[in-house]
């Protein structure tokens, strides 16, 4: 039986532990993944691709090195709606490191979907054509692996650019990004984040995200 997103939210939400990883680029072409897992990080979300036509090129050195470690990881896929369709960009992440196996150490993957700094806020999409792109990605991705995808953004970017739809809130978990003290306003109908990016920098490297639930609850989630 699958472990279902929305009893992943529902598990996580009753949760008082929390534990702690972070994300990564090429940007930080060079990870101690060792002194970040003995420091109790735990889980490690590392850009994969863009678009559909790159590939992050630290992505395989990464992937194996939080592997070797011990970490959970996942890949994550900066989109791009403006360039390619919502199944043609969850197609070529699924092709270049972001699948999902039932491992128990891998995370589903994430569309990081967020304002671009080279391009309109919302690509030149409407709310609605928005959403419609997002459902295209997200339904192209459970198809191919039977989870859907982490959907990463912020409140601001997720009501301007989609009217902040709820339509996936009880089948994507939400990263949320906010630097500060506490998430703050939850957008898109999702109770709360299953995963909230708190900082734009962590110890080992690239920003600092925390899980919403225990180590156990966490490994739910890499297996399905």
């Amino acid at each position: 039986m699958l472990f279902s997103a929305a009893l992943t939210l529902a598990i996580a939400g009753l949760a008082q532990a929390t534990v702690q990883g972070f994300d990564i680029s090429h940007y930080q072409p060079n990870v101690d993944f060792a002194s970040a897992y003995s420091k109790g990080a735990r889980f490690v979300i590392i850009k994969a691709t863009e678009g559909t036509g790159y590939i992050d090129p630290s992505f395989s050195d990464h992937y194996t090195g939080a592997t070797k470690a011990g970490f959970i990881r996942g890949g994550y896929h900066f989109a791009h709606p403006d360039s390619g369709s919502g199944a043609a960009q969850a197609k070529y992440f699924l092709a270049h490191g972001g699948g999902w196996s039932k491992d128990g150490i891998t995370l589903p993957g994430m569309l990081d979907i967020e304002y671009n700094p080279n391009g309109a806020t919302c690509y030149g999409l409407s709310a609605s054509a928005m959403v419609a792109w997002i459902k295209d990605f997200a339904n192209t991705y459970h198809a191919a692996t039977t989870r859907y995808p982490l959907i990463y953004s912020t409140n601001d970017w997720w009501t301007t650019c989609t009217g902040n739809s709820k339509a996936f809130s009880t089948t994507s978990p939400l990263v949320l990004a906010r630097y500060g003290s506490s998430p703050g306003t939850i957008p898109g109908g999702w109770p709360f984040q299953t995963f909230w990016q708190n900082a734009d920098s962590y110890s080992a490297g690239g920003d600092s995200d925390i899980f919403n639930g225990d180590a156990t609850q966490l490994k739910k989630i890499a297996t399905g």
